[in-house]
């Protein structure tokens, strides 16, 4: 479970700080209950599947959170609209591990949308690895009676919510 929580905040950064602190702001999803499939090359967890409940606050919550961190933690950050999409490039460091990482998402954002990625990291535990991902991300309809906006349902039925993240941020380790 912990490789895919990792495997879950490296795509919810990916995402976020693709959109944190640039020119270019990335569209508001649709209010809903998301599934996004998550499909890796170069890392523990291959696949995996999970479901987002969210709403316009949320998805405003989330980019404004990530700001103040990407610009802690990117030397880089520039995402640009194309004419199918967005492209995103980013430079970040973090606990002695640096990332490049380029980004292109196509999509409506209000039915589907892809991000696919290719990074490729050097330094911390790990050492050097290169990394592709794909996010496959589709809405479901509306949030299940059970959830509430920030819900994400991990595999194996696991729920968290994005708000408690706030939290967590605490426990990445300090820049030097």
């Amino acid at each position: 479970m912990t490789r895919q929580l990792a495997l879950f905040g490296s795509a919810v950064c990916l995402v976020l700080s693709a959109g944190a602190a640039s020119a270019v702001d990335l569209p508001i999803r649709k209010a809903g209950l998301w599934e996004m499939k998550l499909v890796t090359t170069g890392s523990p967890v291959p696949e995996m599947t999970m479901q987002h409940c969210t709403d316009e606050t949320v998805d405003r919550e989330m980019s404004a959170a990530a700001s103040p961190m990407a610009k802690e933690v990117c030397s880089k950050q520039d995402i640009q609209k194309t004419a199918t999409g967005y492209v995103s490039d980013s430079v970040c460091s973090v606990a002695g591990m640096t990332m490049q990482s380029h980004a292109e998402i196509v999509g409506d954002f209000n039915s589907a949308y892809t991000v696919k990625s290719t990074s490729h990291a050097e330094g911390g535990a790990a050492g050097s690895r290169d990394t592709t991902m794909t996010i496959e991300a589709k809405w479901l309809g509306a949030c299940k009676s059970d959830q509430k906006a920030g819900d994400i349902i991990m595999p194996g039925g696991m729920k968290m919510n994005v708000k408690d993240m706030e939290k967590l941020k605490g426990l990445l380790p300090k820049q030097k």
